[in-house]
């Protein structure tokens, strides 16, 4: 029996199931809400079971996953008390005796504001409050389980994450596509098939630690969008300057602009072996775009 707990049965724990279901003999995941719960649970077949999790209230059936997982894919951010999963069931996972790996997907948020400068995984997290501080602590609190426990705990690190319904191009088809001129801003971004990729490669190679999951090419916001306005033969949208549209972005949007840095991703190629299949957001965005 191989048996995986997935925390969060979201976008990415969703297309790395479709890309390695067949490992598992079980999958147990959870959402956050029950009805939601049940009409995923009763539309999936096979092997996946889903059963809901608010962050405080552990069903049966969800103390009975925890019991028997080998493996753990935690996709669900940590809430102001800490990672709920650890706060409710770290105990019952720790006496178990059955957990052998753990894969944390956090965010390259954690390294906070570098100016634009480039950054590793030996780079200094430098963010200090906010939803970025608690994913940094939910790491360091797995990082001490994996050590307390034995289990392997792999940290993942993910760039802003696109792919099929979640791109520049559905934005611009729907005419919400936004480019923000910040002078000097830069992201890194990542295809959500290549986080299955390095889901996958985790669970494989088993060697723990950090890893930044991100593309070959970190640039400017509006990059993305002109290129799928390209795409699609249409005018991209014209430039906003940052501080004229600072009052109209939500508080999580405009943290985004916060920080800026460039973020490499050797040690996912050479420990994990990941060789990424959309190493720039052209190559991603065309494939959407083959696909639609």
């Amino acid at each position: 029996m191989s048996n995986l707990l997935v925390l969060g049965l979201g976008f990415s724990a969703e297309h790395y199931l479709a890309l390695d279901a067949a490992r598992w003999t079980r999958v147990t995941a959870t959402v956050r809400d029950a009805d939601r719960a049940a009409m995923l649970d009763a539309a999936t077949p096979g092997p996946l079971n889903v059963v809901p999790f608010d962050g405080s209230l552990v069903s049966s059936a969800l103390a009975e996953a925890v019991a028997r997982a080998d493996a753990l894919l935690v996709s669900a951010p940590p809430g102001e008390a800490g990672d709920s999963l650890l706060t409710c069931c770290g105990e019952a996972l720790a006496a178990s005796g059955q957990l052998r790996d753990v894969v944390y997907l956090s965010t390259l948020g954690v390294y906070g504001n570098y100016d634009g400068a480039w950054v590793d995984e030996t780079s200094e997290c430098r963010a200090r409050d906010g939803r970025t501080r608690r994913r940094y602590e939910a790491e360091q609190a797995w990082l001490a389980f994996g050590q307390r426990t034995g289990a392997v705990v792999t940290i993942l690190r993910l760039a802003g994450i696109y792919g099929p319904g979640r791109s520049a191009l559905d934005n611009v088809r729907a005419g919400t596509a936004r480019i923000i001129d910040k002078p000097g801003q830069v992201f890194n971004r990542i295809h959500v098939d290549d986080i299955a990729q390095a889901i996958k490669a985790a669970l494989d190679r088993r060697v723990g630690g950090i890893f930044n999951v991100c593309d070959d090419e970190p640039t400017p916001p509006g990059d993305p969008v002109v290129y799928a306005a390209t795409l699609l033969g249409v005018a991209p949208p014209p430039a906003i300057p940052f501080e004229t549209a600072k009052p109209s972005m939500s508080p999580m949007a405009a943290s985004f602009y916060a920080d800026c840095r460039r973020v490499r991703n050797e040690r996912l190629k050479s420990v994990l072996g990941v060789t990424l299949r959309y190493p720039t957001y052209r190559e991603g965005l065309d494939a959407i775009r083959r696909s639609s």
